[in-house]
């Protein structure tokens, strides 16, 4: 990598998103959206992206990075001919629509199109629109694909190229779909990656697609958002569905995201809840996306106060005011406890993370206890008898 900034290191140490050289419509949406002061990766990135440097953001989640990105590109296209001059790769299909959104708030004043491509729903609709013209193209690898096939869409004209959450669409194995919708776009463009984490395999895809990148990290790598408080509660395997519903009902838990590690769990975690009087929702991958979309929107409007889910909402959900996080069973990779608890405390808000560990995952605990830099407190809750289970 050509050169490296942090958040310790900025060059600028305030100022609002005006001083960042954002101008006219774009700022118009910002102090419509209702901000004021940017992000640390807002205010290290956006500059960099304007002067047209390829950039590595490094953040985790709920520090603002889709803006970081969407804010420069909208100010880059304002006024420009109508053609697809911007491709956004996501890995899941609720992220793709979260930048969508992103883009046509900030581009609340400028006339620009934009469309979203992603799986589980017909292909015909979005045929019409990349058809009919965009200026950008926010999509997931495997769907994109179908279309290029089509050749409903070329990116003959692209400008600028976005990675958005590298590390994930890595996990989820689509390397070779990305370098074959890579090797079809322009050479000379302007290449951003976006990632909670840097592995090697992440690194090596950096050094393949982008020229001199700076990067641009706040905060350290694998680090939990510091307004969220870590709680667990040792609990045999057996009574954790016991657990949570008590736990729902004798706190004050106005907006909860409950994290399985299967999609069976999940199910049979909303049938337990649903039985005990609580309305939930299940989100996973055998949900179709009507479904998905339904219990997302139930969950953002309050209409379901627990939405259940597979690590398929890891990553991608920007909704605002979750006040717990719960990992129903502790996730089998440490990184990911940090991309789940980045569902709370986003954007300066608080929110608390409870954990539920069995004996079996008293191992993964001490170590997602070594990634975060802390020592998570245990935690009994009065009047519940959780059994036997070792604490430590």
């Amino acid at each position: 990598m050509a050169s490296s900034t942090t958040e310790a290191e900025s060059t600028e140490s305030g100022g609002d998103f005006a001083a960042l050289g954002l101008t006219g419509a774009v700022l118009d949406a910002v102090r419509d959206a209702g901000y004021v002061e940017p992000t640390p990766i807002q205010r290290e990135a956006i500059p960099l992206i304007l002067r047209g440097r390829d950039v590595m953001g490094l953040a985790q989640t709920g520090t603002g990075k889709t803006a970081a990105f969407t804010l420069p590109i909208i100010e880059r296209l304002v006024g420009g001919p109508r053609r697809t001059r911007v491709l956004i790769l996501t890995p899941t299909r609720e992220l793709c629509v979260q930048v969508e959104s992103s883009f046509r708030k900030y581009a609340l004043h400028a006339p620009l199109a934009v469309a979203s491509v992603y799986g589980g729903v017909p292909l015909d609709p979005q045929e019409k629109q990349l058809r009919g013209g965009v200026d950008v193209v926010v999509a997931t690898p495997g769907r994109l694909i179908d279309h290029l096939e089509r050749q409903n869409v070329v990116f003959d004209d692209l400008e600028v190229l976005v990675l958005d959450e590298a590390d994930r669409m890595l996990d989820m194995g689509f390397a070779p779909q990305i370098n074959r919708i890579v090797s079809g776009v322009p050479p000379y463009r302007q290449t951003l990656l976006f990632s909670a984490t840097m592995p090697p395999e992440v690194e090596a895809l950096a050094r393949k697609y982008l020229r001199t990148p700076i990067v641009v990290q706040v905060g350290r790598r694998s680090a939990a958002a510091n307004t969220v408080k870590h709680y667990v509660y040792p609990v045999p395997r057996d009574r954790k569905s016991a657990l949570l519903a008590d736990l729902l009902k004798r706190e004050a838990m106005e907006s909860v995201l409950v994290f399985t590690r299967t999609k069976h769990g999940a199910d049979r975690v909303v049938r337990h809840l649903e039985r005990e009087g609580i309305p939930a929702a299940a989100m996973h991958a055998d949900k179709s996306q009507p479904q998905r979309t339904r219990a997302l929107e139930d969950f953002k409007s309050g209409r379901t106060r627990v939405l259940v889910a597979t690590d398929i909402a890891q990553r991608g959900l920007d909704i605002s005011g979750i006040t717990h996080v719960i990992n129903y069973d502790v996730p089998q990779q440490a990184e990911d406890y940090v991309h789940r608890i980045g569902r709370t405390g986003r954007a300066a808000s608080e929110g608390d993370a409870f954990t539920f560990m069995s004996p079996d995952e008293i191992a993964m605990v001490r170590t997602i206890e070594r990634i975060i830099g802390q020592e998570i407190p245990r935690i009994s809750v009065p009047g519940f008898d959780f059994g036997t289970v070792a604490a430590d």
